[in-house]
């Protein structure tokens, strides 16, 4: 195919993707706020603001574990929580075919309404907009997030710093498989459900245990933990060495990943989080996150090291080494 183009891969969360926002997307953004690669920006006023704004087509609009509405919701509020912030506005925009049965659009509604009760949020202003039939594939969603930080600095994926704990709250790989076999494309021999969750709470936890020792948060949607680790790797210029035994585990993700050929590592999330935190404050942090109910599997992955910097190297289980690449390529497309 031509490179002049839009590919599936350019939405895959790997190489492509990165290539594209960096070449086309991010010389439009403001040189001051909207360039530094995080999941929302942190601007200035009366006091500190965190915005976030993203757009959700994941297909099919209703998934083990979750829908449209909840995703709209987790995604946008996780985002300005991987700032360390706490999440207090939404607003929502929503794209609708010709045809669409009401009944989506009210339980895509519903979700919208209970997720934001969840997470405290206010849904303070929307859109909405129908196009022909056949002009789009069900219901679309746009949002935009506003937050508060919690620290004087807010967290960041330029923050890592070599010494630095890696945790994580769960197991990996539990949306891209839910989705997966939602379409049909997969038969699981043991149910899997979205991990779609809006994390503010957990992430308040965390920072009322560790203070300004919470360095770097980061969610592993597109592209899964593999892309997100190496985005802070590169980001921080640090190193990070991981142990696979110590990552929490899902049976039914590792079943139909080893039957799709696919790593765990790089399939999406909607309710992880992966924390970099300083030495002095990972035991009572990692005791807080498994004190929440969305962060009672967590664990301890590994350490951030001084280099080389961007790479992430893990131990397996069988005693060797292996880099986490960036992943390249299409990956699961609209699982978000």
């Amino acid at each position: 195919m031509p490179d002049d183009i839009i590919k599936l891969a350019h939405g895959g969360g790997g190489l492509q993707m990165q290539r594209l926002i960096e070449q086309e997307l991010l010389p439009a953004c403001d040189a001051t706020y909207g360039r530094g690669g995080e999941d929302a920006a942190v601007l200035p006023g009366a006091a500190q603001i965190v915005l976030t704004t993203d757009t959700f087509v994941v297909r099919p609009a209703v998934f083990p574990g979750g829908d449209l509405g909840k995703l709209a919701v987790c995604g946008t509020v996780n985002d300005v929580a991987m700032r360390g912030a706490r999440p207090v506005y939404l607003t929502l925009g929503l794209v609708v075919e010709e045809g669409t049965e009401i009944a989506l659009l009210r339980r895509v509604m519903r979700s919208v309404r209970d997720t934001c009760k969840e997470a405290g949020v206010a849904l303070v202003a929307g859109d909405f907009k129908v196009v022909e039939r056949g002009s789009g594939d069900g219901i679309y969603a746009n949002t935009t997030g506003v937050g508060f930080p919690l620290l004087p600095e807010p967290t960041s994926i330029h923050r890592a710093q070599p010494g630095d704990a890696i945790l994580l709250n769960g197991p990996l790989g539990q949306h891209g498989l839910a989705v997966l076999a939602a379409r049909g494309e997969l038969e699981l021999m043991m149910t899997v459900e979205s991990d779609c969750a809006p994390l503010a709470g957990l992430v308040a936890t965390m920072v009322e245990a560790g203070g300004a020792g919470v360095h770097a948060l980061h969610d592993p949607t597109r592209g899964g933990m593999a892309a997100g680790l190496n985005e802070i790797a590169a980001a921080s210029g640090v190193g990070m060495e991981l142990e696979e035994g110590a990552f929490p585990r899902d049976v039914g993700v590792e079943g139909g990943c080893e039957v799709l050929g696919l790593d765990p590592l790089q399939v999406a999330n909607e309710g992880k989080v992966m924390a970099m935190v300083a030495p002095e404050v990972t035991e009572q942090v990692l005791a807080a996150m498994k004190a929440h109910n969305y962060g009672a599997d967590s664990a301890l992955l590994g350490h951030v090291v001084k280099g080389p910097a961007g790479r992430v190297a893990m131990r397996t289980m069988l005693g060797t080494r292996r880099i986490v690449d960036m992943p390249s390529g299409e990956l699961l497309p609209r699982i978000c």
